[in-house]
């Protein structure tokens, strides 16, 4: 059985997801028409990891394009580029310290899901550097 908490990162995902073919939709109204499908608190952490990443997306991508050697995040598959946002902002900048190691297997699981067949390990390796990294 999937945690809540699993749920609100895949609804970030399905989120972050969507709003990059359709920007000029609000993340509110995303977030409404999932309302009826989760609990409140999954709404409600969803919609904080996807507003810490909105609001430190800059930073975020700047570390990831740091550690992933040869890779522009922009070039990265929509899905993996999402993943590893919502998860440098849960290793390095949530209000709510979460071990590393328990958001990297959560990313891992969703990139198995959600993403290609090489996702999983590609995270892996990106996040486990992230984790590992001082940031300013």
């Amino acid at each position: 059985m999937k945690s809540e908490r699993r749920h609100s990162r895949e609804l970030a995902l399905q989120i972050l997801f969507q709003s990059e073919f359709a920007p000029q939709i609000s993340i509110n109204t995303f977030l409404a028409i999932y309302d009826n499908n989760f609990t409140i608190d999954t709404v409600k952490y969803a919609e904080s990891l996807i507003k810490g990443v909105n609001e430190n997306k800059v930073r975020i991508d700047e570390k990831i394009s740091s550690v992933s050697r040869n890779w522009k995040v922009e070039r990265m598959a929509i899905v993996d580029r999402n993943i590893l946002r919502i998860s440098a902002f849960e290793i390095k900048l949530s209000p709510e310290p979460i071990a590393a190691k328990i958001i990297i297997n959560e990313a891992v699981e969703i990139a198995k899901a959600y993403g290609t067949s090489e996702s999983a390990s590609f995270i892996n390796g990106i996040l486990d550097q992230i984790s590992r990294e001082e940031w300013q």
